[in-house]
């Protein structure tokens, strides 16, 4: 019988794997699943513990399903976030600084808040979320990931009539393009949420709505990788790269070097970062988001819920109940703002009154990785032949996550994807992107 390593000691480097994936996230993970699958040798790194609260995926309500498909840049979402630039409490903020980079991002989220690229863009990510729920149903189905799948359908309510009416016009369109949203009719709520006292006109219900429960789905993943032969390598940090004849010859980290075949790039937020180091421009800005971690009271929802106005959701966690919101545009900043905590706290007492006492067991900030358009950079980067790239996810990178690795593992192993990927081809915004990230 082989000796065990010492506890405590980091396992040794396989260092020549068929596939290195830089990044433990949700989405990393994910596509060392699929490229093990496909019978490859994979090791990822990871630049702290898998699951742990640098990932975006620690923090967050770990929402999957149809919901939430439609892009971040659409009509009117410009004009709504100027009139909420000013208030310390809005849902949406950019804190204006001479950033190019952020400038050119911008200038990018602007052209993409039509209708038309809105339309092709929640095509996309609707087709990528319900190949992601497939591929979530059949994983969690048993075994060890099973506790941490739940898919009993979600409620979308509004506290104004207004809101409300505008929500009820969309189903009609929302349905045709394969998100199964329905009316409540009076009572039903009260039917579904017999604990919770909600003050609201009015509530959608998606069937299709389903979350998982993070971080715990992040290291169950990671104990299932690693049974499957994956070499996950914790705290562990990329800090260079070597080049040659048009491939990814050597990826230098703070454990040695690694020589594979084939690279991916999917750290979240840190991807631009990561793929500037090989030339390669991402048009890509952190989105801080915010999460608030209370023990359960005794009127709390049952299923997960979205404040339809106030830009919240909340996520049941059995003895704990989580709030999430806000979108914050100020770089790579993680101080946490006590009026933004404030702000959703107040938020969520207004449409569920009898939640006015809480107790907070934590409080927590994660980068959203975003692109302009509000879809996945997947694919090849740069003119590297053995570089690929999985990130820009933004706030929907838990239900775009499980596609993204089979699509990556398609690309890599040479065969057809599944989807077209030439909207989410990682080139899309052109050399000038790649310039200003280089002069950074």
């Amino acid at each position: 019988m082989p000796a065990m390593p010492a506890p405590n000691v980091p396992a040794p480097f396989r260092h020549d794997p068929d596939v290195l994936v830089i990044g433990g996230g949700i989405v990393g993970l994910f596509c060392a699943y699929h490229l093990r699958l496909a019978g490859l040798s994979v090791t990822v790194v990871e630049r702290g513990p898998v699951g742990g609260p640098q990932s975006c995926s620690y923090g967050n309500t770990g929402f999957v399903g149809t919901q939430g498909a439609l892009p971040l840049a659409e009509p009117g979402v410009m004009a709504q976030g100027l009139r909420w630039l000013l208030d310390p409490e809005s849902p949406f903020h950019i804190r204006p600084r001479p950033d190019p980079a952020l400038l050119w991002w911008l200038w990018h989220f602007r052209r993409a808040c039509n209708e038309r690229d809105a339309r092709a863009g929640f095509r996309v990510l609707v087709d990528m979320k319900k190949r992601s729920l497939d591929i979530l149903r059949e994983l969690c189905s048993s075994g060890d990931l099973a506790p941490a799948f739940t898919a009993q359908g979600m409620l979308l309510t509004y506290r104004t009539r207004q809101g409300f009416e505008k929500a009820c016009r969309s189903v009609p369109a929302t349905v045709a393009g394969g998100v199964p949203l329905r009316v409540l009719e009076p009572g039903e709520l009260r039917e579904l949420e017999p604990d919770a006292e909600f003050d609201v006109h009015g509530a959608l219900y998606n069937e299709e709505g389903a979350y998982l429960r993070v971080p715990e789905f992040l290291t169950g993943l990671a104990r299932t990788l690693r049974g499957m032969g994956v070499e996950i390598h914790e705290r562990t940090e990329v800090v260079g790269f070597g080049t040659g004849g048009g491939e990814v010859r050597r990826v230098r980290t703070t454990r040695g070097d690694l020589t594979p075949a084939e690279t991916v790039v999917a750290a979240g937020t840190w991807s631009a970062e990561c793929a500037r180091g090989l030339g390669v421009g991402l048009n890509l800005q952190p989105a801080k988001g915010y999460s608030i971690t209370v023990k359960a009271p005794a009127g709390g929802p049952r299923l997960p819920v979205l404040l339809g106005e106030g830009k919240v959701a909340l996520v049941p966690l059995g003895d704990r109940l989580r709030f999430g919101g806000t979108l914050e545009l100020s770089g790579m900043d993680a101080t946490v703002s006590r009026r933004r905590v404030d702000g959703i706290l107040r938020t969520v007492r207004t449409y569920l009154p009898g939640m006015e006492r809480t107790e907070i067991l934590e409080t927590w900030s994660g980068f959203r990785p975003c692109s302009p358009d509000g879809l996945p950079f997947l694919g090849r980067a740069g003119s590297y032949r053995n570089l690929s790239v999985a990130c820009g996810h933004g706030h929907i990178g838990m239900g775009l996550a499980p596609v993204s690795g089979r699509l990556i593992a398609q690309i890599v192993t040479g065969e057809p994807p599944e989807i077209d990927l030439a909207p989410l081809r990682p080139g899309r915004y052109g050399g000038l992107a790649r310039r200003l990230r280089l002069r950074r």
